[in-house]
């Protein structure tokens, strides 16, 4: 199988290129940084710096383009760059396949349980929940618009609508891991928001079944089927690593450094994957306690 991959080098991407490897797939990598891509993979990924440079039949595509959404401050400017780099990555590669003869089977395309905005309540999200109007729901939303535009080109089109994804080598884990490991860990503001967690290695084996399960479109939340809230993620995080929980983090002063960025972490959302159980995908990680003992004890 030929397989484009946008965004491979990347923390979801390379994960997901390394997978399919291993599993004899042929890779087509859509990158800007030839030397990061050849220092992760090598000579086993055939790199591309534009879409006209592709030169082979696709069979399928993972999207998963995009600027790191939390880190900095959400400037103008800053959000004109995460929406180009969803949006406009995405609209060009629709353009693309709509000049293709020979169209590529399936398009999964990245999302993020953003979409659905701040649920403050314990109401239950699944797939058919409304989004709500913030920044994040606005660049899911205009970000899914570009990719659900292939469709009409006869091609199967998953949305991946990711919740964080946990590893202790990148990611959001990464960032609280040495603060916990310090003893300087605690509550994220009030501790009540959701958290919506995936294991990589269950992200990965998501994008994997959807690029075979040919039932499956539109829509999918890529969570655990069992979210946290925040003061039980840091409790359970601060015992696996058998560390205190009493340094806090309030609200306000998340505000103060992050400004509206803020939100990803004082906000969440209570996100079941509804599509992916009733498919009948296996997960590996759902238990918090058990997942974050793995990830301690993983090299």
């Amino acid at each position: 199988m030929n397989i484009l991959i946008i965004g491979g080098t990347g923390f979801i991407g390379s994960h997901v290129v390394n997978t399919l490897l291993n599993q004899q797939c042929s890779i087509i990598l859509f990158c800007r940084d030839f030397a990061k891509a050849r220092k992760l993979f090598g000579e086993r990924v055939h790199l591309v710096h534009s879409f006209s440079a592709i030169i082979v039949a696709i069979d399928a595509i993972i999207n998963l383009s995009g600027e790191p959404i939390i880190g900095k401050r959400w400037t103008s400017r800053r959000k004109q760059q995460l929406l180009d780099s969803r949006i406009g990555v995405t609209h060009q590669l629709v353009r693309w396949i709509a000049q293709q003869d020979k169209k590529p089977q399936v398009l999964i395309s990245g999302s993020a349980i953003g979409y659905y905005g701040n649920y403050p309540e314990d109401q239950c999200l699944d797939e058919n929940a409304p989004a709500r109007d913030c920044f994040p729901s606005q660049l899911c939303q205009q970000w899914e618009f570009e990719a659900l535009k292939a469709k009409a080109l006869g091609v199967r089109v998953c949305l991946l609508r990711t919740g964080v994804v946990l590893d202790k080598s990148a990611g959001a884990l990464k960032k609280m891991w040495l603060p916990f490991k310090l003893g300087l860990g605690g509550t994220v503001a009030s501790g009540r928001q959701w958290l919506s967690w995936i294991h990589i290695e269950d992200m990965v084996s998501i994008i994997v079944f959807l690029l075979y399960e040919k039932s499956i479109e539109g829509p999918i939340n890529a969570t655990a089927p069992e979210p946290v809230v925040y003061d039980t993620f840091t409790r359970t995080l601060a015992k696996t690593l058998s560390r205190p929980h009493f340094f806090p983090m309030p609200g306000w002063l998340l505000k103060w450094i992050f400004g509206e960025t803020a939100q990803l972490l004082i906000e969440g959302q209570k996100v079941i994957p509804r599509v992916l159980v009733t498919a009948g995908f296996k997960f590996q990680f759902t238990d918090i306690g058990t997942t974050l003992k793995q990830i301690a004890n993983s090299p």
